[in-house]
């Protein structure tokens, strides 16, 4: 019998994930903005994952905690409706002004995308509950406790959660690992796997993800 979970195979068909994804030329101008502003930005079979979670969600309006140059928020767009909506929020300026190029170069309609400038522990408490589709979280592992906090909060019955970075670099599992940045991704899972609304899964793609849907 074939071991399907050995470390080789694993590792292959990871690669096999991300070599299928074909990025158009707006995602490619997007990470290299990215790289030169050193931005990092989600994989490509993450930002595939991301459009099909948008789309099987009915995703009309999403928020966005770290928009980098654009990379994912294309993503969850090209799987939101032609009317849905993408607020986004990053403190760093430049990373603005550079997903705005990226939006534009896919052809976005302004009207689609909210960009704030700002930390996103302090944008998310002036948005209203129950009100968003999905959520997703990426940016500050640090922060990631109480960017959950907000997620839960903000998000519609039946929403989506979804945070990226959910392995913490690859150290989630190791109980020796007590570092603030694990301790502080190990918090955030640990909100949503205590909240009996929330229906939670790993999906190991990318950094790792963290998906949760929302009790309706």
């Amino acid at each position: 019998m074939t071991d399907t979970t050995s470390p080789d195979r694993i590792t292959r068909l990871h690669a096999y994930a991300e070599a299928a994804i074909i990025e158009d030329d707006a995602l490619v101008g997007a990470r290299l903005r990215g790289e030169e502003l050193g931005a990092p930005a989600i994989s490509p079979a993450t930002g595939a994952l991301l459009s099909l979670l948008a789309r099987t969600a009915g995703a009309q309006h999403v928020v966005e905690i770290g928009t980098g140059t654009g990379v994912s928020g294309l993503w969850l767009l090209a799987g939101m409706p032609a009317t849905g909506v993408l607020t986004t929020i990053d403190p760093e300026p430049e990373h603005h002004r550079a997903a705005r190029e990226s939006f534009t170069d896919a052809d976005i309609a302004p009207g689609r995308t909210r960009l704030i400038n700002g930390a996103p522990s302090d944008v998310l408490t002036r948005l209203a509950d129950t009100t968003y589709d999905l959520v997703f979280v990426d940016g500050n592992l640090l922060s990631y406790p109480a960017f959950v906090t907000e997620a839960v909060r903000i998000l519609r019955p039946g929403g989506l959660l979804v945070v990226n970075n959910a392995s913490a670099g690859g150290t989630l599992d190791d109980p020796t690992a007590t570092d603030p940045r694990t301790l502080a991704a190990r918090e955030a899972a640990t909100i949503v796997a205590d909240d009996d609304r929330f229906l939670p899964a790993i999906i190991p793609v990318g950094t790792g993800l963290l998906a949760a849907a929302k009790a309706h």
